[in-house]
């Protein structure tokens, strides 16, 4: 009998170098269809800058896949409902979906962002009709806590769903 293997999927801090053109991969319409679509070149080199810089406020990672680059995913500090949290998502590219990535990157981030040990809660918020991304969600561990409304990006509000993981034994 054969026996199939696990893909290994690892988590590297975002790249200085390689990080430009892995956010113009995740930036195509098809990526980016629930979160308002692609992004300016503008945008995406402002969005590398931030992810550089976001010190002890979260941390961006590239994830990959047997060692070849298959999308990004962080964490980030953020205010929901009233509380400080962590909120997390990610990316992963086309050639890389339907193959547990998301998943096992989204029970690695949950690791590091519980050993950050600033927040209680980890948060995602996929919007509510993106079948794949909640999926990822409910097999990473997370707690479906309802629907909600969010901006992103900027002016752009849309349905989804909140989703939280509990970082500390409360």
């Amino acid at each position: 009998m054969e026996r199939s293997e696990q893909p290994h999927i690892h988590l590297d801090p975002w790249p200085e170098d390689e990080g430009p053109a892995l956010l113009a991969r995740l930036n195509t319409p098809e990526m980016t269809e629930h979160l308002g679509g692609p992004e300016t070149p503008e945008k995406l080199a402002d969005r590398h800058r931030r992810y550089l810089r976001l010190d002890d406020k979260g941390q961006m990672f590239r994830i990959t896949l047997d060692g070849v680059t298959a999308g990004s995913i962080g964490y980030w500090e953020t205010t929901w409902q009233g509380e400080t949290v962590w909120e997390t998502g990610w990316g992963v590219l086309p050639e890389f979906q339907g193959r547990g990535v998301a998943v096992g990157a989204a029970r690695l981030i949950i690791t590091e962002a519980r050993a950050a040990a600033r927040h209680a809660h980890l948060h995602a918020f996929p919007a509510t009709e993106h079948g794949a991304s909640n999926a990822v969600c409910r097999k990473a561990g997370f707690t479906l806590r309802g629907e909600a409304t969010i901006e992103y990006p900027k002016g752009n509000w849309h349905p989804c769903h909140d989703w939280r993981y509990t970082l500390t034994g409360e």
